[in-house]
């Protein structure tokens, strides 16, 4: 049965108003605890273990923890945060870390070609203790992926793959992840293109997995790599109209495909793992439909 056009809007409305409020509970916490700490002490860095303890709450609610109760299903649901195989887990931080370097080659490839770069929501760390920015570094790499994965492949994607086929569910959830980080980002358009990608990359980790679990090690990879390697190089890049193009440009444009062909065909892995395709989940299955005729359940 094909859902009405009304729970489709309900879906929409439903996930982006929750997907925005997750994401920005971590966001604003992590960015007033940071901002507090630094312009008191930041010799001592006690915003990173206070946002870690706000991280775990927050985890455990939208996990199904505390009041109210009648709720705690739905948003473990909602979360879909569960175990997975151990192989299709490895293949999909395979698939994860490869498409983390065709999205270098993006940014760097939509950067010389837009000339907009670097992440404006950077602060000039330069005056701070090593230890405080490392700290500060490690648990902005981790406020992200947790967030963002719980918020936009898990509530968001999820209450979407309800109503809509895999591929508008996957493609809506990475234009509210896209649109999450305009803001931040100025609204320009190869900065808004990058970010839509990624949502499509996490977006079909958690899909395929039915857990949002496998996209977290690569979201932090990727944190960490912009934030140590490339948003910091970002100024010295050339800008195509203004120097042409370069062999940089099309070794950026090589790896860009290279590197997604190869995500492709590991999170193929993962497919073909998983129960529905694998010989050996089918015959899992087989079983287990056997056990519930034999028990009645």
């Amino acid at each position: 049965m094909v859902p009405s056009l009304s729970r489709r809007v309900i879906a929409v409305v439903q996930a982006t108003a929750l997907s925005s409020a997750i994401a920005a509970v971590a966001t604003f916490s992590w960015n007033g605890l940071l901002i507090a700490n630094l312009s008191t002490t930041p010799a001592v860095p006690w915003s990173v273990p206070t946002m870690a303890v706000v991280l775990y709450l927050l985890w455990r609610y939208l996990a199904g923890a505390w009041w109210p109760r009648r709720t705690a299903s739905a948003r473990r649901a909602l979360l879909r945060a569960a175990p997975i195989d151990r192989k299709a887990f490895v293949w999909s931080v395979i698939a994860g870390a490869l498409g983390v370097v065709a999205l270098v080659g993006l940014w760097i490839a939509l950067v010389e070609i837009a000339g907009s770069g670097g992440n404006p929501t950077l602060p000039d760390v330069s005056a701070y203790p090593p230890l405080t920015i490392a700290l500060g570094i490690a648990m902005g790499s981790l406020v992200s992926p947790l967030s963002e994965e719980a918020a936009f492949r898990g509530y968001a994607q999820t209450l979407l793959e309800r109503v809509f086929p895999a591929a508008p569910a996957i493609a809506m959830s990475s234009v509210l992840f896209a649109l999450w980080h305009g803001p931040t980002q100025g609204f320009v358009w190869n900065k808004l293109l990058f970010f839509f990608v990624v949502g499509l990359l996490f977006g079909v980790i958690a899909y395929v997995n039915r857990s949002i679990l496998p996209g977290i090690p690569a979201h932090i990879l990727g944190d960490v790599t912009f934030f140590t390697l490339v948003w910091p190089n970002d100024a010295g890049r050339p800008l195509l109209s203004r120097d042409g193009v370069d062999a940089g440009f099309w070794i950026a444009v090589v790896v860009t495909i290279v590197f997604f062909a190869l995500s492709a065909l590991a999170v193929r892995q993962v497919i073909l793992i998983s129960p529905t395709h694998s010989s050996d989940g089918r015959r899992r299955e087989g079983r287990m439909l056997e056990l519930r005729k034999t028990t009645g359940k």
